[in-house]
């Protein structure tokens, strides 16, 4: 399911990280080189696989954890139509920012449950922060 939500959005990244209105942007100076994009989302999923098993064993409330997944995999999903074709910046600020403080609330929300195996959703987290930080950059200078 998470790499479905990879696949989905990269319909829309492939397209729009080419694009004149992308280049054209003022984009952040520690904008990470295209290719790493691709190895962090794939080590992100994979990461995140894990944590969502070993939550999925712990918590009792599986309906709320299966609805806050549903929740962050629509926000991941949207975050490149709104940001890629439909240039919306402030909203896809908006969403990352939305998906950020949810991926937080998996990370501190369950650590009492999963201890160290919350680790697994850490990548994540940071790199939502980076990405949302990227977002903010190009909506505060463009």
């Amino acid at each position: 399911m998470n790499f479905a939500a990879l696949g989905i959005g990269g319909i829309f990244t492939g397209k729009g990280v080419p694009s004149d209105w992308y280049q054209n942007l003022d984009k952040a100076p520690w904008t990470p080189p295209g290719w790493l994009f691709g190895a962090a989302w794939t080590t992100i999923m994979v990461c995140f696989a894990f944590y969502m098993t070993f939550a999925w064993e712990v918590k009792a409330s599986r309906n709320l954890l299966l609805g806050l997944f549903i929740i962050q995999w629509i926000l991941n999903v949207l975050w490149n139509p709104v940001f890629f074709k439909y240039h919306q910046i402030l909203a896809g600020l908006l969403v990352i920012s939305l998906l950020t403080l949810l991926v937080g609330y998996f990370l501190f929300g369950y650590i009492s449950q999963l201890k160290f195996r919350s680790l697994f959703v850490l990548p994540y987290f940071l790199w939502l922060i980076i990405a949302a930080s990227l977002n903010g950059y190009i909506y505060f200078r463009n």
